[in-house]
């Protein structure tokens, strides 16, 4: 299985399209944060505008999409003179519509979602990656060809909205991410889920593959025939992680997948991902997400209460 198509399965994602944005000049959007375990996403179909993510401020054209990890507070805004216009919106069975407030014709048409993820590896895979990320559409004939062919898809069930709009979109947005994970080569920090660097991206897809084997530097380097030095830079300029970051984060995806799927034990765990002891894996595995093997298994294995991430494809919007 190729790398992006094994995160997606061990992140149990679920998609959701919320709103359906149809917004005039001079419109101002604000959205609230997400939820520890879900991922906004928007896809602008047509017009340009403005996205505040924190600091960063993205200028976004028809074709371009923007995924954000961090889940942070952000705003949409439209160009136009004069006070900015707040929003309205209307409900469907699909998704909500959001219009201008006071009418008007339409500058852009935007679709606003979000991703659920489970609270192992899709946790771990989202807070690896930058805060925001902005796929521009006329980087690649590939993703381009790609992009333009999903917005149609998704425009056309759009103002279709009829019996199963809400899974055929919730599809579509699912093929979206991965298309982003693969080619956000143009993001301004590294995202290592689209490496460019074919030997980088050789020893990535080996760790994920078996991150329970013991990965030295020089194997990895003679792998892919480059010298230790070269290895070692590359690695860190095309994944924004050092080698050994990257590894432990590798084993604790695969350790929380096997305590959510499996009922082995905790130390056969330890050793399936590369660890000597019991008591090494627990000190990683909180490490990296704030609580032991145990604990985590009781509260998102089998059997656990409550309903899992990554399941929910309900519309939940946020403003």
């Amino acid at each position: 299985m190729d790398t992006i198509s094994r995160l997606l399965r061990m992140a149990q994602l679920g998609a959701t399209l919320e709103k359906h944005c149809l917004l005039g000049a001079g419109t101002r959007m604000d959205v609230a944060r997400y939820g520890e375990l879900e991922v906004p996403f928007h896809v602008l179909l047509e017009g340009e505008c403005l996205l505040y993510v924190g600091h960063e401020v993205f200028e976004l054209r028809a074709g371009d999409v923007v995924l954000i990890p961090s889940g942070a507070p952000h705003r949409v805004v439209t160009p136009g003179p004069g006070r900015p216009r707040g929003i309205v919106e209307t409900g469907g069975d699909a998704f909500t519509t959001t219009r201008s407030e006071r009418g008007g014709d339409p500058v852009i048409d935007l679709f606003c979602g979000h991703y659920t993820v489970n609270a192992g590896a899709g946790a771990l895979l989202f807070r690896s990656l930058p805060g925001a990320i902005h796929v521009a559409f006329g980087q690649s004939a590939e993703t381009d060809e790609v992009l333009r062919g999903l917005s149609a898809l998704m425009r056309a069930e759009a103002s279709r909205e009829g019996t199963g709009t809400a899974a055929i979109l919730a599809a579509l947005c699912t093929v979206l991410l991965a298309m982003v994970l693969r080619s956000a080569r143009g993001a301004a920090n590294a995202v290592w889920t689209a490496v460019t660097d074919p030997g980088i991206a050789d020893a990535v897809g080996s760790i994920l593959a078996a991150p329970g084997q013991d990965w030295p530097i020089e194997r990895l380097s003679r792998q892919v025939s480059m010298s230790r030095a070269t290895f070692l830079r590359r690695f860190v300029r095309e994944t924004g992680m050092t080698v050994g970051a990257f590894l432990a984060r590798a084993r604790m995806m695969a350790a929380a997948e096997l305590l959510t799927t499996s009922d082995a034990p905790v130390a056969t765990i330890a050793d399936r991902v590369g660890y000597r002891s019991e008591s090494a894996f627990t000190r990683a595995f909180r490490a990296e997400l704030g609580t032991t093997p145990a604990r985590f298994r009781r509260e998102h294995g089998p059997g656990a209460p409550g309903p899992k991430a990554g399941g929910d494809t309900a519309s939940g919007g946020r403003l």
